[in-house]
């Protein structure tokens, strides 16, 4: 429910509380006026531009998390020590309070709005008149912002456009939920408010937001919508669907699924060749990732200033200095940082003549050594996976003087440290050995970069078109040629067997079933390797619908080969072997060698507790989080407290009990 009760006696002082107001010269950081007088506040430039700013929570880097790097933990890209529970049935459960159904930050800014916008129209804000429409704009991306997450994780969501009074009626009338579509739209015209109004190059920089994030992030929206409306069609997680559990709750309902799909595809595309018809490619300079430290595509990702680089669009600055810092660097330039690369995800990447791994003539050298894996491949495996004798990052010199490499991977270490696959990450990080140093490190975080818009408009153009026009095969091109890989993709397709991909890419699924569209798939795989390490593996994934045929056969996650000539990495200075096997009386700190020959993270533990150890399984119900009971319980028009009369309705396949599993 949309609850406000107490704190809200006096709106203006809890919303600024709540935003933590900060100065407009810093990122995010600052602390909390201990004093705002409600009657002064949002009349200048200043007040808007630190009530924007504190809203800011965009996934970067921060403190002791890697952040960023680690978003794509458990999919079939990385892997850390511990699965998530999303993969386990009956493990993924409804919660009696909290979940993603709250509405804190969207009243935040819905106070904002209402407060700034007639006081701007009036010309009662002081200040620079551009910038002040410019943190205005900020406030309309900054709520379709919010907005998006909650379609992501629950669909139909209310739309609440103004604070509200504290007024249990009016609370409980706008918690009904409207349709996913009209959520989405809804976040569309807000962006499109934030387009008119903000600057190309915003106060400040890049640290802030700008049109052309706005841009970008419109065209992930409609992307997404377009997407999952295309493959998630005939089910209950699309209105109107059979079973969709908004039937006979939602006034005012009809929907045109077909008009709906090409209406967001459409929007993808504009959106996003206003920003790839624009923004430049970052050079590659192709080295084999011995020593990238003077590659700009390498050090885009890891520099402690990323605003000269024009594919970056909107990025976090830390200074450690003022206490703003993570250790990303530490924990994953100089260990292995509790993650890694999945096989699936290193032989899914092309060969750099274009042809899959397993193609005739390929190329492919194996897998017997991590060397091996990356010679010839698409360069931005090379660049990104660390492989043994490569420079380390965060280098530092030996006594001798001579430079420190990369070591075998440490697979039996602490938690903390560990290359969970053998295959480390290396995308982020920086040779600077400073940022390497405990909780020192000041590489930037990038948000939002421009190569994503070259994706968005090829796979929303060939969704809504069936075919690749002349503009979505340049973009493809230019992204392949950059990343030191054959540019005729069609090479590429026409050696593709769907049979072979589908072991290794859960994203060579829609509904289930295998794709036999080569091209799409293609497409696919291109997102995939490269915004590997970006955190969006997770969001394709469940609006491609890419999940289901986890339901029938899981899926075991690997890494390296283990057992194979990799094997004597890990013996002692006698000659004794320090990989411990299950079942054979000691700690088992690898999997069995009978499981096969590469290293199976999750089965390194196979007593009864280990509900991952068969493999990822999925429900149905997954692609959705479920809405915890408490808030059922307080939007009963009839004050019954009875969940199921509630205005709220559950998702898809998800009971009105707390601590239970999806239904199916």
């Amino acid at each position: 429910m949309i609850k406000y009760k107490s704190i809200l006696k006096n709106s203006l002082v809890a919303a600024a509380v709540a935003f933590g107001l900060t100065s407009c010269d810093d990122f995010l950081d600052r602390a909390p006026l201990s004093q705002v007088t409600p009657d002064a506040f949002l009349k200048t430039e200043a007040d808007l531009a630190a009530f924007t700013i504190a809203a800011y929570s965009f996934p970067t880097h921060g403190g002791f998390n890697v952040g960023t790097f680690g978003i794509d933990n458990g999919t079939d890209n990385q892997a850390t020590s511990g699965a998530s529970n999303i993969w386990i049935p009956g493990e993924y459960r409804v919660g009696q309070t909290g979940g993603a159904w709250n509405f804190g930050a969207i009243r935040n800014i819905n106070y904002f709005l209402e407060t700034a916008v007639p006081s701007w129209k009036n010309g009662e804000i002081n200040g620079n008149g551009t910038n002040v429409q410019h943190y205005i704009g900020e406030a309309y991306f900054l709520r379709a912002y919010q907005y998006f997450d909650k379609v992501q994780a629950l669909g139909d969501f209310p739309i609440v456009k103004n604070s509200l009074p504290d007024n249990q009626d009016i609370l409980t009338e706008s918690s009904k939920r409207r349709p996913r579509n009209e959520v989405a739209r809804f976040i569309l015209a807000d962006l499109d408010s934030a387009i008119m109004l903000m600057k190309e190059v915003a106060p400040g920089g890049k640290n802030r937001l700008s049109k052309g994030a706005a841009l970008l992030f419109k065209s992930r929206v409609a992307l997404h919508e377009g997407s999952w409306l295309t493959y998630h069609k005939g089910t209950a997680r699309v209105p109107g669907g059979p079973g969709w559990p908004g039937q006979g709750k939602v006034d005012n309902f009809s929907i045109d699924i077909d008009s709906e799909i090409d209406y967001f595809l459409t929007q993808a595309m504009a959106a996003a060749e206003q920003v790839a018809d624009i923004i430049p490619l970052t050079v590659n300079k192709k080295d084999n990732g011995y020593d990238s430290s003077s590659n700009p595509y390498f050090t885009m990702f890891a520099s402690e200033s990323l605003g000269g680089y024009p594919e970056v669009l909107f990025w976090r600055d830390y200074d450690p200095s003022l206490g703003i810092n993570h250790n990303a660097n530490h924990y994953i330039g100089r260990n292995g940082g509790n993650t890694g690369f999945t096989r699936e995800f290193v032989d899914n990447v092309l060969m750099a003549n274009g042809l899959p791994i397993y193609a005739a003539g390929s190329g492919y050298k194996g897998d017997d050594f991590i060397q091996d894996v990356k010679v010839g491949r698409d360069n931005r495996l090379q660049l990104f996976m660390k492989a043994p004798g490569e420079l380390r990052v965060n280098t530092i010199k030996n006594a001798d003087g001579s430079a420190v490499l990369i070591e075998q991977p440490d697979i039996l270490g602490l938690q903390e440290t560990k290359y969970v696959t053998g295959y480390g990450i290396k995308k982020g990080l920086s040779y600077d050995n400073a940022q390497g140093e405990g909780n020192l490190g000041s590489t930037g975080a990038i948000v939002f970069r421009a190569t994503e818009a070259y994706l968005n408009y090829i796979e929303a153009s060939y969704l809504k078109e069936g075919s690749l026009s002349g503009k979505a095969a340049s973009y493809w091109k230019s992204i392949r040629e950059r990343a030191g890989v054959n540019p005729d993709y069609m090479v590429t397709v026409a050696a593709t067997d769907m049979s072979i991909e589908a072991k290794n890419d859960f994203g060579a699924y829609s509904g289930g079933s295998v794709l036999s569209d080569q091209i799409l798939y293609n497409i696919r795989r291109e997102r995939r390797v490269e915004l590997m390490e970006e955190g969006m593996r997770m969001y394709d994934l469940k609006r491609w619908a890419a999940l289901d045929q986890l339901k029938v056969t899981p899926h075991i996650i690997e890494g390296f080969k283990l057992w194979g000539p990799m094997k004597e990495w890990y013996k002692d200075e006698d000659g004794d072997s320090q990989l411990v096997e299950p079942g054979t009386g000691g700690t088992p700190n690898v999997s069995a060698e009978s499981d096969g020959e590469y290293l199976q993270p999750y089965r390194i533990v196979t007593k009864s507790t280990n509900l991952v150890k068969e493999g990822y399984r999925w429900a149905y119900a997954h692609y959705l989080e479920p809405i915890a009971i408490q808030h059922f319980l307080i939007t009963t028009p009839d004050g019954s407290g009875v969940a199921e009369n509630s205005v709220i309705y559950q998702n898809p396949d998800w009971p009105l009990t707390a601590n239970s599993g999806a239904l199916k």
